[in-house]
């Protein structure tokens, strides 16, 4: 494994290659590398040099991701694999998704044999997390191929930088996403990411409107970056026009690191503020992270406001809600994807080495 064929590119009239997979259209010289460091020119193609390679891989709780309306309670197989295509300062996974250094994947596999270990493991689903799997394409898309086959469901963690080709060929295999909206401002992607917001409100647009993918929002707040009343209600009030009030939003706490170590950690009243305004603006279903906070973990009937899914951290402590989604208080449906629930997977991770 390592160099694979890769999508989504084309010759320019000057020589360079031009990768079309990703709104940065990197154009590369022979033997040069795009931002992402694994997308790469190689004897006049392009190449994908991280296939079949990974960062390690643990079972999570699907809350983790975080998902709380995707099969609540149960484990996914999650990996990533090295690079990036944004630049974040804040980056939380900077270690894998800035690595050059592709022999810090310590894990090779195939998709089939990822496939056969969610099976083994009992996960439900396999998510392809940590950095963004939109670099890593095809190796995500023959993934989720190999978990289709056997019932396995694919998730993808991204922040959703992305071209409308590749973009309709990745999420076609995919069941759920938790896509990142870093901030409500070009400048904010600009300064800190190295992008630009529309590619990534395009992304949830078509998600929401032209697929049947499950897709939850999560935006890290910073303070004085992004954590602006004004930005927030211009946020929301984008999000329920676009996306309506059913698709869930998590406001989760930034901690120092990589490039912006500078600043606080978010205060949980922060979060707290950020999901009050969300919820008056009329979304259904608004929740805090990487905090301790059983009220902003909880998922609520929007219909009666009954506590139908209470969490702890990642761990449920009760669930009530019927088997078809459905509040047994008032019969509300509930947006997600639901299942019979018997328990919760808990709060752990696991590591697991995949059998070569």
């Amino acid at each position: 494994m390592g160099d694979y064929p890769a999508r989504w590119w084309h010759m320019l009239d000057d020589g360079r290659l031009q990768c079309d997979l990703c709104p940065r259209d990197c154009r590369l010289h022979e033997g040069q590398a795009g931002l992402c460091f694994v997308r790469a020119r190689k004897d006049d193609r392009m190449v994908l040099t991280t296939y079949g390679r990974s960062s390690g891989f643990c079972i999570d709780p699907i809350e983790k991701k975080p998902l709380n309306h995707f099969l609540p309670g149960s484990s996914v197989l999650s990996f990533g694999t090295a690079g990036c295509n944004l630049a974040c300062k804040f980056c939380q996974n900077w270690d894998i998704s800035k690595s050059r250094e592709i022999d810090t994947l310590a894990d090779a596999a195939s998709p089939e044999q990822i496939a056969a270990a969610a099976v083994a493991s009992g996960c439900a689903s396999v998510a392809y997390t940590y950095n963004d799997p939109v670099i890593f394409a095809e190796y995500a898309m023959d993934i989720a191929d190999a978990c289709r086959e056997r019932g396995v469901r694919s998730v993808a963690v991204t922040a959703g930088y992305i071209h409308d080709a590749p973009r309709r060929a990745f999420y076609a295999k995919m069941d759920a996403a938790n896509v990142d909206l870093k901030g409500f401002t070009d400048e904010f992607y600009v300064k800190l990411c190295g992008g630009k917001l529309q590619p990534v409100l395009d992304t949830l647009i078509y998600l929401k409107k032209e697929t049947d993918v499950w897709l939850e929002v999560t935006t890290l707040l910073i303070p004085t970056k992004n954590d602006s009343d004004e930005e927030l209600k211009r946020m929301v009030d984008w999000y329920l026009a676009n996306l309506g009030p059913d698709v869930p939003l998590h406001f989760t706490a930034y901690h120092p690191d990589h490039k912006l170590t500078d600043l606080p950690r978010t205060p949980a009243a922060t979060l707290r503020r950020a999901r009050d305004i969300a919820l008056a603006a009329g979304l259904h279903h608004v929740y805090t992270g990487n905090v301790v906070d059983t009220e902003g973990g909880t998922t609520y009937c929007p219909g009666c406001r009954a506590p139908l899914i209470v969490r702890d951290w990642h761990a449920i402590l009760s669930y009530a809600l019927h088997d078809d989604g459905r509040c047994p208080h008032c019969g509300t449906a509930i947006a997600g994807r639901f299942r019979h629930f018997e328990h919760g997977f808990g709060q752990r991770r696991i590591p697991v080495r995949i059998a070569s």
